[in-house]
């Protein structure tokens, strides 16, 4: 009975200890995210006016109307769309075909270049910076949305080309063989069996593939000059830094408005990531 009784209530403290951590853990979490959300429709314009409860007495969309009046905010929007897209579709295309071709064809220095593709992903993106600048000053991609756009494709190969190989590889062979019996060609195959098939991981490469040119920072700031040509990470990070530092609250509202497509993408692409993650510990 008493060791029952002392199961019973070290049972209870596990349990009082793990909603405690959980709730300190969600508190440092939403915290931050509660308080953007606050300065966005805040009637402050510095961090000054806002104390410790983030949620404004008054709450005004002033700040949204700042950005997009005083700023070139629609066009930082446009451009990192524009990038964020391109990068998608040309990541998808081509690490898909250079997945299937490695998976499914016998050449030469096959394992060589497979081999090269782990060698380049393992460097670091920094290091690369310096011949990356030159390049695309020869090229003339400086300042441009494709010069950008090129860096963060040719960033993406190596690693995705092994990801969705290794997925391709999973899909039985069988599959391809009564196809060709059929008559279907190899391209007939890519697309009509491989790539449905690979939707999950395809969907996965998107997201993963947009997330990249709408997050990042160093990488626009070394190929991006003008304002004009400026993504979101840049443009907003003009508002609190130097002069500009007291636009904190136009900072918050900008970055709220970032997180729309990441909310749709994961929405619409959510059971294919189940997929994906569900898959990861299944071996079949």
């Amino acid at each position: 009975m008493m060791n029952e009784r002392h199961h019973r209530t070290m049972n209870t403290l596990n349990a009082v200890v793990v909603y405690v951590v959980l709730i300190l853990t969600s508190i440092l979490i939403l915290y931050p995210l509660v308080y953007v959300i606050g300065s966005a429709f805040s009637t402050s314009s510095s961090l000054q006016g806002i104390g410790i409860n983030p949620l404004p007495e008054n709450p005004t969309m002033a700040q949204f109307k700042r950005l997009f009046n005083e700023t070139n905010y629609l066009i930082w929007y446009k451009n990192t769309l524009q990038i964020a897209t391109m990068v998608c579709l040309a990541t998808v295309i081509v690490t898909s075909t250079a997945a299937y071709v490695f998976s499914r064809f016998r050449f030469a220095m096959r394992k060589q270049l497979m081999i090269s593709f782990l060698v380049f992903q393992i460097f670091p993106s920094f290091i690369g910076m310096v011949a990356i600048y030159v390049l695309l000053l020869r090229l003339g991609g400086l300042d441009t949305k494709w010069g950008l756009a090129l860096v963060y494709i040719a960033a993406n190969i190596p690693y995705n080309t092994w990801l969705v190989k290794g997925y391709i590889d999973n899909v039985p062979k069988s599959f391809d063989e009564a196809a060709r019996i059929d008559g279907a060609s190899h391209f007939q195959v890519y697309t009509k069996i491989i790539l449905p098939i690979s939707r999950p991981i395809i969907t996965f490469l998107l997201i993963t593939s947009f997330l990249g040119p709408w997050m990042d920072f160093i990488i626009p700031k070394m190929v991006l000059r003008s304002d004009k040509q400026f993504t979101l990470a840049l443009g907003l990070f003009q508002l609190i830094d130097g002069k500009a530092a007291n636009n904190y609250t136009v900072f918050a509202a900008g970055a709220i408005l970032i997180a729309v497509p990441f909310v749709i993408m994961f929405l619409l692409g959510q059971k294919s990531l189940m997929a994906v993650l569900g898959s990861a510990g299944v071996k079949e």
